[in-house]
């Protein structure tokens, strides 16, 4: 049987008894436990919780030089990362550069050719061009060569960044980075590459009003139009959704939702996502993985291009070349995905730890396939592929495995790199050592001490409430959309439905690789559809003994159904629906 999570204990109720039990409870899982933080996290304001950006370390120093680059038409290189952080970051640089008519480009690194971060071909490249001062985005916190290069070219850097320093921070004119710095004076350490990249726009902003030379047309509260292109890069980040990220993931969707810009509307209407409606599950599952297919198949700069054009033919085509770019993905995927299964097959019983290799894979696919590996066959899969600049680089999954990041250090003298955490990660394995990889990782594997893998433990292994079909309503729903967006740090609230009964059991999709149940309401005619995309692993065999009838538990997410129309009658103007995340047959 599933847990349910302990329930509130009669203090934080008292302090909460303005909310409902469940909203409560959902605060209270959530470390809001007092009044105030509770109207802080319900009701996110731009003008009271937003924190000053002035309050981060070298942001002064970094906001008038920027200011002063603008004001005297230095050339300026914006340097942004080629994923769904960066692009959005180097977009809302463009956007606030050309406002001001400042001297400027953007560069965009090549990811299979150049890498991520700075490097010192890309350095030179933009000193011959002429540029004086380099603005990176969601990079450049590593790259200790590439910027000691540009210092010698007579180039200043801005590092804007969000990532881990290594043991030592780059010789840089100013450092941005909140989760970087141990001299750190801002509040809030957790923010996306293009949150501090925005965060100094802002800033800068404040130091210009009143210099001469600053366009009068940059009217107070201009920067909050460039808060779409923050959320998107907040939420598929995958950053925690708390604190001044919720604040910007929930101001970036509502500007996103009557955004001007041609490009997003264009690909918006491709994918048939109401602009309108626009939701972080349609960021995390249709705009995200479109803007970074562009980097994964071909070029980044088309994501960049299509968010920054103003032509509509142009955004009509680049739409277009990001829907064919993600096709091209997900079928590059699959056809890794069917020969990691036929290599499995031909070797029989899976080893604890699956390592698999081939220097035609694209590292850059290889994160999606190592998933998917991993739910299916419940075990850590390490998958790696050449990367453009011949290095052996792959992607990490952790199948539900808890120690994937103590595996890796005691894996010795096998990784040149490795990082992530204990879900997810990648790597860089050393070229005398790949074909033996899948032997050194099972060795280290057997030699640790296993913690005892609790599925009790598990965010779809605890419910935060017990509810029936016929409570599955709009009204219900709208109680929990009171806490969205959802995200890291602030999970869906799961819900547990006991014993209920099976009407119908279906798969669809091309492979019916998809499950779709219909379960009983309140014992009458009327059913509420239970969905679940990629059915793989325990969820898979449980779901093959699923028939008419059946009596099960379900954990599910409750969410708004728009694509069920007709009978039974809908609850609601879009209805409802489950999410399904665990069944088990009693």
């Amino acid at each position: 049987m599933f847990p349910l999570h302990d329930p509130l204990d009669d203090t934080v109720r008292a302090e909460l008894s303005a909310y409902d039990d469940l909203t409560a409870a959902l605060l209270a899982r959530r470390g809001v436990v007092t009044k105030e933080d509770a109207e802080k996290f319900l009701n996110p304001s731009y003008d009271l919780h937003l924190h000053d950006p002035l309050l981060m370390t070298d942001m002064r120093k970094a906001a008038e030089r920027f200011a002063r680059a603008i004001l005297s038409q230095e050339k300026i290189a914006v340097w942004s990362d080629y994923d769904c952080d960066g692009i959005p970051g180097g977009v809302l640089l463009h956007d606030f550069l050309k406002k001001v008519e400042a001297n400027f480009e953007n560069y965009i690194p090549h990811r299979h050719e150049e890498g991520y971060g700075m490097n010192v071909a890309g350095i030179e490249k933009l000193a011959k061009g002429g540029a004086k001062l380099i603005v990176t985005v969601d990079s450049g916190i590593t790259d200790i060569e590439p910027i000691a290069r540009a210092k010698e070219l007579g180039m200043e850097v801005i590092v804007t960044d969000h990532h881990l320093p290594g043991e030592k921070l780059p010789d840089a004119f100013a450092i941005l980075n909140p989760n970087a710095r141990e001299d750190e004076t801002y509040p809030f350490k957790s923010l996306c590459g293009s949150g501090v990249a925005w965060k100094l726009v802002v800033a800068t902003i404040q130091i210009m009003k009143g210099l001469p030379g600053t366009k009068s047309d940059l009217v107070p509260g201009w920067e909050k139009w460039l808060l779409d292109m923050v959320g998107l890069a907040t939420i598929a980040d995958m950053v925690p959704l708390v604190g001044e990220n919720r604040l910007l993931a929930t101001y970036g969707l509502l500007v996103m939702r009557k955004s001007p810009r041609i490009g997003l509307q264009k690909l918006l209407r491709g994918m048939r996502v109401n602009q309108r409606s626009i939701t972080e599950d349609d960021i995390g599952f249709m705009i995200a993985p479109r803007v970074n297919a562009a980097s994964r198949m071909g070029e980044a700069r088309d994501a960049f291009q299509l968010f920054t054009t103003t032509d509509e033919s142009e955004a009509d085509a680049l739409a277009k070349k990001l829907e064919a770019a993600n096709r091209q993905r997900k079928a590059a995927a699959g056809a890794i995905t069917r020969a990691v299964h036929t290599r499995l097959k031909e070797r029989g019983e899976p080893r604890a730890i699956i390592a698999l290799g081939d220097p035609e894979w694209r590292p850059s696919l290889l994160g999606l396939v190592a998933g998917n590996i991993a739910d299916e066959y419940e075990r850590p899969v390490f998958l790696w592929g050449r990367e453009g600049n011949m290095s052996l680089k792959g992607s990490f999954r952790s199948g539900g495995f808890t120690q994937t990041m103590e595996l890796l250090r005691a894996t010795e003298n096998v990784f040149a790199q490795f990082g992530g955490h204990a879900a997810a990660g990648g790597f860089t394995v050393l070229d005398t050592e790949v074909f033996f990889l899948e032997d050194r990782l099972n060795a280290t594997y057997e030699q640790l001490a296993p913690l005892e893998q609790d599925d009790d433990l598990s965010l779809m292994g605890r419910a935060d409430a017990i509810i029936t079909p016929l409570e599955a309503t709009l009204a219900y729903l709208k109680k929990v959309e009171r806490l969205a967006p959802f995200g890291m740090s602030n999970p869906k609230p799961v819900f547990l439905l006991r014993e209920v009964a099976v009407r119908e059991v279906s798969r669809f999709g091309k492979a019916q690789e998809h499950l779709k149940l219909k379960i009983e309401v309140n014992d009458g005619n009327e059913s509420i559809d239970a969905v679940t995309f990629f059915v793989k692993g325990a969820i898979a065999r449980t779901a093959d003994a699923l028939v008419r009838g059946s009596r099960a538990n379900l954990l599910a997410h409750l969410e708004r159904d728009t694509f069920s129309r007709g009978n039974p009658p809908q609850r609601g103007p879009f209805g409802v629906r489950l999410r399904l995340l665990d069944i088990r047959l009693t």
